[in-house]
């Protein structure tokens, strides 16, 4: 992959480019930040830059066999290491290189839940497997098969097991020369301390609004107006967007939801919140977390409609008809209450927590914040 077709970061690639060039690199980089910004995208670039036979000043050439190889993940210096689900004490990531290619075949932006529904349909969670830890070892401390850099692209390394960590720290503590681990990780809050201390950390930020509808444009074909919509929903995350748009005919069934939930709420239908909780509990956890989003994005539209500043609102047709109404019961005094429940809840769905009590707790709060 090269650096640009990694969305936006351009500070991030800028520094990463500069700094190998001129072999001030770290030997192990940690690259973190929200999921959907292009950290393993990022990683995956800077592994194509390190073993291109002819590096440009500013992104690997993309047509020597070195690139071509890396592009699809042939590279004998090349090794990605990731959560699995372990069948066995020897399980490793090797045993998932398939899936794993397929995965990055069809693009860099996936999450934790993307990789588990590809592995598996079991209620397990994955992990980085002890076995995986001796393999980490085997594989990055021989020399490199041409000569130059051997690189590791770890992703989430905060799933390994204490075992898997411990290899990873004998690692870095004694790396053979002209290694480089590269560490991709949306909590680095849950890595070993020894391990983050042995790093160089970059922190990766969430993308703006026009990256990610330039990027929805370009590479999903969606018209300006509808990119810059999805584009706000999505937050900072091309995954997100992405997901949202997989997602048929949701705007319309968003925008009949959220409308269901706000009425309800106003008129304090208890027993109808119930069944809109009921519905929306069916759902399953990434189509809540993306209304949720929409939900959000509603509240901000509308809270922005207040101001009379048309140019300042990104609404279709039905949506800024309910506004026209519906605005002014969000105001400076119950906003950032809406935001702060919607963020929660959304919290709420990611970690799993039960759907039906998140959303009827959150529908009740939420007519108490409409009076506001």
């Amino acid at each position: 992959m090269l650096f640009k077709e990694v969305i936006g970061q351009s500070i991030v690639k800028n520094r990463l480019i500069r700094q190998y060039r001129e072999g001030r690199g770290p030997h192990a980089l940690l690259l973190s930040g929200p999921e959907g910004c292009g950290k393993l995208a990022m990683a995956w670039s800077l592994a194509d830059y390190l073993l291109c036979r002819q590096p440009g000043d500013e992104d690997a050439c993309g047509v020597c066999p070195a690139c071509r190889r890396v592009k699809k993940l042939g590279h004998p210096d090349l090794h990605f290491s990731f959560p699995v689900i372990r069948k066995s004490e020897s399980t490793t990531c090797n045993d998932y290189l398939e899936e794993w290619s397929r995965m990055l075949q069809q693009g860099a932006y996936f999450g934790l839940s993307d990789w588990i529904d590809q592995i598996s349909s079991e209620a397990k969670s994955p992990i980085i497997p002890d076995a995986e830890g001796d393999n980490i070892l085997n594989q990055m401390m021989v020399t490199s098969y041409e000569g130059g850099y051997k690189v590791l692209v770890m992703w989430l390394p905060e799933r390994m097991t204490s075992s898997a960590a411990n290899n990873l720290l004998k690692f870095l503590e004694e790396p053979t020369p002209k290694t480089v681990a590269i560490l991709v990780s949306d909590h680095p809050d849950q890595i070993l301390p020894t391990i983050l201390s042995r790093t160089q950390q970059v922190e990766m930020f969430r993308l703006s609004d026009a990256e990610v509808a330039e990027a929805l444009e370009s590479r999903n074909g969606l018209d300006a107006s509808t990119a810059r919509q999805v584009a706000r929903i999505a937050g900072g995350s091309y995954l997100a967007a992405l997901r949202y748009i997989q997602i048929d005919n949701a705007t319309d069934e968003f925008f009949e939801q959220f409308v269901a939930l706000m009425r309800m709420a106003y008129a304090r239908d208890v027993m109808g919140l119930q069944r809109w909780t009921d519905k929306i509990s069916a759902w399953n956890r990434e189509r809540q977390k993306m209304f949720l989003g929409y939900a959000q994005n509603m509240i901000r539209e509308n809270f922005v409609y207040n101001f009379r500043r048309p140019e300042l609102n990104y609404m279709n047709d039905r949506e800024a008809a309910f506004a026209l109404k519906f605005a002014k019961f969000i105001n400076e005094r119950n906003v950032v209450g809406f935001m702060e429940e919607l963020g929660h809840v959304q919290k709420d769905i990611e970690q799993n927590v039960n759907a039906r009590t998140v959303f009827f707790d959150a529908a009740l709060r939420i007519t108490i914040l409409l009076r506001k």
